[in-house]
């Protein structure tokens, strides 16, 4: 007991320390690459920490056997053409998302525990296989090893969404670097992860066991989510307020995303209505609506 307090008490010191380090190179780290490499691996090591003193509370066993029950499931293209970026990097990012789903598919959620996508596929790495796929960061869209693998946490996002699991901790990206192009989802539905300060977790607050399983086909990157229970009752996930705003010459996007939890067998009667997000972001195109009022 005594060994556990003091391990805690040294967390703290060094979460002190980190925290002056962060308020000092906030700024500075934004101005030199060094710098921000630094600040990276600062809150990369506090998170670290906090895996070790927390390791039971992370889900890790993974099965074979699907649970009983479907809860939700969804997917999404593999290959898409956006913009002027090379393919390759689409290719790539199918390999990449292929050692995701190795890593993944499978894992329960018991009641209680916490699934991070970050602990669970850890740091990607051409060690590791991973390859140069398309990542945005800064405000651009470039490319960086394990690039695409936010596709996988995006749809684990959605289905989440559509279950009684406690998402908390998700991440989207700030900007909409590209037209949509065959979108399915809402704009801002997804959760980017960064390893490993960007994480995406999913806490099991209730009395049953879910399970995550994903899986490639040819074209498609295809999950699910599974309860070992059948549940009484489903959500469904909508858009409302979606604009395109302009400011100067800079454009803009928002919208809501709202969820309704209804009643399974009586006929869809709704238990509850809430909103999830209210979303607002800076696009690098130029929307449909504001064609005409820019100079070609």
């Amino acid at each position: 007991m005594n060994g556990r307090l003091k391990t805690k008490s040294l967390y703290n010191l060094i979460l002190i320390s980190l925290k002056k380090m962060t308020k000092y190179k906030k700024l500075l780290s934004q101005r030199h690459p060094l710098l921000y490499f630094i600040s990276i691996w600062e809150k990369r090591i506090r998170r670290r920490i906090k895996w070790i003193l927390d390791s039971k509370k992370y889900s890790k066993k993974i099965i074979e056997k699907k649970l009983p029950f479907r809860v939700k499931k969804h997917q999404s293209k593999l290959l898409k053409k956006l913009g002027e970026t090379d393919m390759t990097l689409q290719y790539n990012k199918v390999d990449n998302l292929k050692i995701v789903v190795q890593k993944v598919n499978g894992i329960l959620i018991k009641p209680g525990e916490t699934f991070s996508f970050c602990k669970t596929v850890g740091l990607p790495t051409k060690r590791k296989g991973y390859k140069l796929g398309m990542e945005l960061s800064f405000g651009e869209a470039k490319s960086g090893i394990g690039g695409g693998i936010c596709q996988s946490s995006n749809l684990m996002h959605w289905l989440a969404l559509h279950s009684p699991l406690t998402i908390n901790e998700r991440h989207h990206h700030s900007f909409d670097p590209f037209p949509d192009d065959g979108r399915v989802l809402p704009f801002a539905s997804g959760a980017t992860v960064f390893y490993n300060y960007l994480d995406f977790q999913l806490t099991n607050n209730t009395d049953w066991t879910f399970q995550i399983n994903l899986w490639l086909t040819d074209k498609l990157l295809e999950g699910e989510i599974r309860v070992s229970e059948e549940l009484d009752f489903n959500y469904h996930v909508i858009e409302k307020n979606h604009r395109f705003l302009k400011k100067g010459n800079n454009f803009f996007r928002t919208n809501e995303i709202w969820r309704t939890k209804n009643a399974k067998f009586r006929s869809g009667a709704i238990l509850d209505e809430e909103l999830i997000y209210k979303n607002y972001g800076k696009v690098k195109y130029v929307p449909k609506e504001f064609e005409n009022e820019v100079p070609s």
